[in-house]
């Protein structure tokens, strides 16, 4: 019987890049579950897998074995995983991978419009989401000429747009400074948000977490009790 309220399930996971000829798997046999409500930190070395576990959760990339379940339906092909990316909003690791507008305004509204919501409500979204991270005068704003911290945050924005069930945020503080940092904290702990945070910050996980899971050789290593 289905869980409704697991949203995230992995099961004996394996993942390695074709042509890969190191011996240790970049993930191997791994197991995962979010279930709503939950906010969990994940923590590791850099090239421990990280932003390729939230790649295969998106279907972005496919697992070389196992089982990738997510709000109760197994995901296999791309058709399986539109839904999923309708519903969980993923935060990249490079805002220029995120960013391809010209203006602010026009990235931010991009994901409702895709949605189908009209121009208007579009737009409606993109202020009240500027807004909520403290961007108001940005709209018109060109991507390019943003510093590496204000793009971070309108990547956040893009994000928060779609009005997602859940956030997966891969090193959302990266190139913020101390202030920046501190209002995504409080943004995190006010929202309603079941979210996954990759991050390097292990502070930053102790504020905005329940629980930190690191992954190590492949494998996620469960929270010391």
């Amino acid at each position: 019987m289905v869980d409704p309220e697991v949203i995230i399930r992995l099961a004996g996971v394996t993942f390695n890049y074709p042509g890969n000829q190191a011996k240790r798997l970049i993930l191997d046999d791994l197991d995962l579950q979010i279930s709503r409500g939950e906010r969990v930190g994940l923590i590791g070395d850099n090239g421990s897998g990280k932003t390729t576990l939230f790649h295969l959760i998106m279907g972005l990339q496919r697992p070389t074995q196992g089982e990738i379940v997510v709000f109760g339906q197994k995901r296999q092909e791309e058709r399986d995983f539109r839904e999923v990316r309708a519903k969980i909003g993923l935060l990249f690791q490079d805002s220029d991978d995120q960013l391809f507008c010209p203006t602010v305004a026009e990235d931010v509204a991009f994901g409702p419009l895709n949605l189908g919501k009209s121009q208007e409500e579009a737009a409606e979204i993109t202020q009240e989401v500027l807004t909520r991270l403290g961007l108001d005068g940005f709209e018109e704003r060109l991507t390019y000429k943003l510093s590496g911290g204000e793009k971070r945050l309108i990547s956040l924005a893009t994000v928060l747009a779609m009005k997602p069930e859940m956030l997966i945020l891969d090193e959302p503080s990266t190139g913020l400074d101390e202030e920046t940092v501190n209002r995504l904290i409080n943004i995190l702990r006010d929202s309603d948000f079941t979210y996954l945070i990759a991050s390097h910050n292990s502070e930053f996980l102790s504020e905005t977490t329940d629980t930190v899971y690191r992954l190590e050789r492949g494998k996620i290593t469960p929270p010391a009790p």
